[in-house]
């Protein structure tokens, strides 16, 4: 993946201050210097340069080599003037109040590149270029799940027709949304209507995928010929209008060339498109994104705003908020308590100072750094569009036409150096002073409709050196403007964090916020008061310890401490202590048997602390290995009043005589930790019993005998089956019935998650239930406890019937690994909120509804696809999921199957293989059994288990 934006020069020269954190490459140009090339010449512009810079020197290899997001930002910013220095794209956006693991400093583009990156994850390989704009946010609650075949794949949202009118339209038959007839730039109401009745209407949102045809098509439009431009640079051409109107069966314009490009409309459903094109828009859009989650279970901290139109970040403001302040943004400023604002307010840059200035509504202002030690003034009205002559009456600044500026401050255009039929954005307006020549009494004068005459700073402003709006962005030192946002932002994160039951502290990035404690050597978080939340406190520990390792200090206390209180929270679920009954005759055998788990999508989703915070959602299966249930558990009376434990599979055997003997903490990683923890959890056990016994002696004795626990697991440790986890619900639940507990399957898979808490192994709750419960299954819960999965059964046609049941294969690699090396990283970012890692998690459990979905058609293929989609998001989440040996096993059999995936958290163990068909079934058992990685590889027989967790009696 690689990601080309398009910005003005000077933000360009000045891209390394403010880039987004991306694990890919980001390469940086302008339009050329001289003449408007649009928006099809700038894609077309953009690739040449980017071309150029590789060593790739066709340009069809170029173009297949690599995944390119392309995003125009070098706009002038007219109507959003205070990001103009900047660029919109990296106007800085506030965290929204519902959600997690956003950065403190992040911009419009952070925000964005989730979507295009997931987009061009999901295309098909033909599909290797997407086109978007840098001043728009799409909120979404649906994805597709896979995009279809085409040459263009355009994003269309329902709107009103007056929304529409505003933008491009994408004009679809109304039996099908997915196919496009004709395209219109911004057609009229009326025009819309009039369509209506024979068509469906989406709005463009700007967002366009391209084959490789396609781009070679408008490279061709914009006259590039033999891998150059055959003028030097591409002529005028639009995307939109141009080459837009020319796609669809029924075109409005015809071209050939661009005809014969297939086209596909993704409708998406339910979404909303934010503009961020204009300084009111930048408010609303802001404002909307931030109130569209209003329930309260969602949003952590417990600020309440005058108004919710009032944005303030990276700045120290004095101001006392009151109900009659709305729809102000200030950025980037220190804000004195001497000034007085009203609404709607773009207030940015502003240096410290004791100014008593009173702005009235619709008045901004912006202070830009110009040089090493110079300020430009920016004022102007929140509805200037900084568009037309200078002379028309309706050409406007601070609210009133241009000319009546100059008159009311007894100006003319010749004084000014004005010529007054120039475009206004080339007018040079804005005075480039000194600190101490940055005065109120200038400012005043600046904002005032009718100032009384002041000849000294008439004069001060027409000595000036100033520039123009066209100019400010190519004058701003950007290196300045960012050092006083950071500077700013540090003594913000002292006060957020101070202050973090009213702001957004720990739902935030931690992980960017360690970083920022670290690089700037700030005094680290007190751990918080036992009074306050679980999740707050053993965040604020993993905090602690991520600020100590970044600063190479020991931070393994903090952690273990984070851990701990994890733990305990979980613990906590399971109050009612038990008192265990024998239920048999003396002489009967209890047999408990359980199938393995197949995990198809959604794991890592069901993991604590992720699944507290967000609820998980996972769809597995439950299989019988070679026509048996593999995790099979024995239990019987004895005559001594002593717990005799045996693995069968690995032949050993320990005895346990004492409460002391029962210290399941001092055997962790043993053959023996889980069956301990399991008899302490049913009561056996000081900590768990509802009675209390002077010795485990004693409680045996009074239980009626001792007790043998003989168990199997016919499964390689390390397989990634959830081999662990169902051995240990198979002996809880076999437990429960000799013990006469009364826990129904759930209680007992959710004493599971509580014994793997006990034993510090960590996991989420999928495994037991994939294996105790039969079937394939959507299992997903909801945030808070986890003590209740719902559970939905799906059609298994596709495991059990002819054609599809001979061709998924399990083949077990020989290559192993504990999942509680992968867990633990993962764990932490879940702790610290790490963005992109739970940005993929949020993928991964939602991808799980789609495979599902595929599940619930009986759709092989699409199936097969989604578990592949499953492998690639979890190697997405950890690169350790795979590696060399496991890639060699895949590249044998990837041309047979539609599908294929690592089975629990990866790195190793059994491999599910969805092949093509029969034949290429049987060609993969060829493959992989002529020439196997090492000695242990093998197939297995699975079927699947429709019983799940059975228990008989002798």
């Amino acid at each position: 993946m690689k990601l080309l934006l398009s910005l003005p020069e000077n933000l360009a020269n000045s891209f390394n201050h403010i880039g987004p954190s991306v694990n890919y490459s980001v390469f940086v140009s302008s339009d050329p210097p001289k003449g408007k090339i649009g928006s099809g010449g700038g894609t077309a512009w953009l690739l040449s340069q980017h071309f150029a810079t590789e060593s790739i020197s066709d340009f069809d290899q170029y173009l297949k080599a690599d995944k390119k997001i392309i995003i125009h930002a070098g706009g002038q910013s007219r109507r959003l003037p205070a990001y103009a220095p900047l660029g919109k794209i990296f106007t800085p956006i506030p965290v929204f109040r519902w959600s997690r693991g956003q950065k403190l400093n992040q911009t419009l583009l952070d925000l964005q590149l989730p979507l295009y990156e997931y987009l061009m994850a999901i295309s098909s390989p033909e599909i290797n270029t997407m086109i978007a704009s840098g001043d728009i946010l799409l909120q979404y609650n649906k994805l597709p799940a896979e995009l279809p075949k085409a040459d263009v794949i355009c994003l269309g949202m329902w709107v009103d027709p007056h929304l529409a009118a505003r933008h491009g339209v994408f004009f679809t038959p109304r039996n099908d949304p997915s196919k496009l007839d004709f395209m219109l730039q911004k057609p009229s109401h009326q025009k819309i209507e009039e369509l209506n009745a024979s068509h469906l209407f989406l709005m463009d949102v700007g967002i366009w995928l391209l084959s490789d045809n396609a781009v070679r098509t408008l490279m061709q439009k914009c006259q590039w010929k033999d891998d150059n431009f055959l003028n030097n640079t591409p002529p005028f051409y639009d995307l939109y209008s141009t080459f837009g109107t020319a796609l669809g069966s029924t075109p409005t314009v015809v071209d050939e060339a661009i005809g014969k490009l297939s086209v596909a409309i993704i409708p998406i459903e339910k979404g909303e498109f934010h503009h961020f094109g204009t300084s009111n828009e930048l408010i609303t859009s802001t404002e909307k994104i931030q109130n569209s989650v209003k329930d309260r279970r969602n949003i952590w901290h417990n600020r309440v705003k005058p108004h919710p139109s009032l944005f303030v970040q990276n700045a120290q403001t004095h101001i006392r908020w009151e109900a009659t302040h709305h729809h102000i943004w200030i950025e980037n400023s220190n804000i004195p308590d001497s000034w007085t604002l009203s609404n709607h307010h773009v207030i940015t840059g502003i240096p410290e100072n004791n100014w008593k200035i009173s702005l009235n509504p619709g008045w901004c202002l912006d202070i830009i750094p110009i040089e090493e030690n110079k300020y430009c003034i920016r004022p102007y009205h929140i509805d200037d569009k900084f568009s037309g002559k200078c002379n028309d009456q309706n050409t406007f600044w601070l609210g009133i036409p241009l000319n009546e500026w100059l008159r009311n401050h007894q100006i003319t255009f010749n004084e000014a150096a004005i010529d007054p039929k120039e475009d206004i954005q080339e007018a040079s307006l804005f005075p480039v002073v000194t600190l101490s020549e940055l005065t109120e009494e200038l400012l005043i004068w600046m904002f005032s409709e009718n100032p009384p005459h002041n000849s000294e700073l008439k004069s001060k402003w027409l000595s000036s050196t100033r520039l123009s709006g066209s100019k400010i962005p190519q004058k701003a030192n950007i290196a300045r403007l960012i050092q006083q946002r950071e500077t700013i932002r540090k003594e913000n994160l002292l006060a957020l964090e101070k202050n973090y039951k009213h702001s957004v502290f720990y739902q935030a990035d931690l992980a960017f916020i360690a970083q920022e404690y670290a690089k700037n050597n700030l005094t680290i978080p007190d751990p918080l008061p036992k009074e306050e939340s679980f999740i707050f406190r053993f965040q604020n520990y993993m905090l602690r310890s991520e600020i100590k390792r970044l600063q190479e200090k020991d931070g393994a206390n903090d952690e273990s401490l984070a851990f701990s209180l994890l733990q305990q929270f979980i613990i906590n679920t399971v109050e009612k202590k038990e008192i265990p009954r024998l239920n048999v005759f003396p002489d009967q055998i209890v047999w408990g048997r359980s199938p393995a788990r197949l995990d198809l999508a959604g794991g890592w989703s069901d993991t604590p602390p992720y699944c507290i915070q967000a609820g998980g959602r996972v769809l597995n299966l439950a299989v019988n290995l070679n026509g048996q249930p593999p995790l099979q558990v024995f239990i019987r009376l004895s005559n001594e009043p002593q717990i005799i434990l045996r693995s069968i599979d690995i032949g050993a055997t320990e005895t346990i005589a004492t409460y002391d003997d029962l210290n399941f903490k001092n055997s962790v990683g043993s053959a023996f930790a889980i069956p301990k923890a399991a008899l302490c959890l049913a009561g056996f056990h000081p900590s768990f019993s509802d009675i209390k016994y002077k010795s485990l002696k004693e409680q045996l004795v009074d239980f009626g005998g001792g007790i043998e626990i003989s168990f199997l697991a016919a499964i390689p440790k390390g397989s990634g089956l959830g081999t662990s986890s169902i051995l240990a619900a198979t002996i809880l639940g076999t437990l429960a019935d000799f013990c006469n507990l009364s826990w129904d399957r759930q209680a007992i898979a959710h004493r599971t998650l509580v014994l793997e808490q006990l034993l510090t192994t960590g996991g989420g709750w999928q495994d037991q239930y994939g294996g105790i419960f039969p079937g394939i299954k959507l299992l997903d819960s909801s945030p808070g406890n986890q003590n209740q999965i719902n559970i939905r059964w799906i059609p298994d046609l596709l495991f059990t019937n002819p054609p599809f049941r001979q061709n998924w294969l399990l083949y077990y690699t020989g290559l192993t690994r504990v999942a509680k090396n992968i867990l633990g990283e993962i764990v932490r970012g879940m702790f610290l909120n790490q963005g992109t890692r739970l940005r993929i998690i949020d993928t991964i459990k939602n991808h799980a509804l789609e495979t599902y979905d595929a599940l619930q058609q009986c759709n092989y293929e699409k199936s097969a696809r989604m578990i592949l989609r499953s492998w690639e998001l979890n190697k997405a989440l950890d690169l350790g999921t795979t590696n060399p040996e496991i890639n060699a096993i895949i590249d044998k059999i990837k041309d047979l199957a539609f599908g294929y995936k690592l089975l629990g958290a990866g790195g190793g163990g059994y491999l599910l293989i969805a092949a093509k068909d029969e034949g290429a079934a049987a060609r993969i058992k060829e493959r992989l059994t002529k020439y196997p990685p090492n000695s242990k590889a093998r197939f297995v027989d699975m079927s699947l288990n429709n019983q799940g967790l059975e228990i008989s009696r002798s």
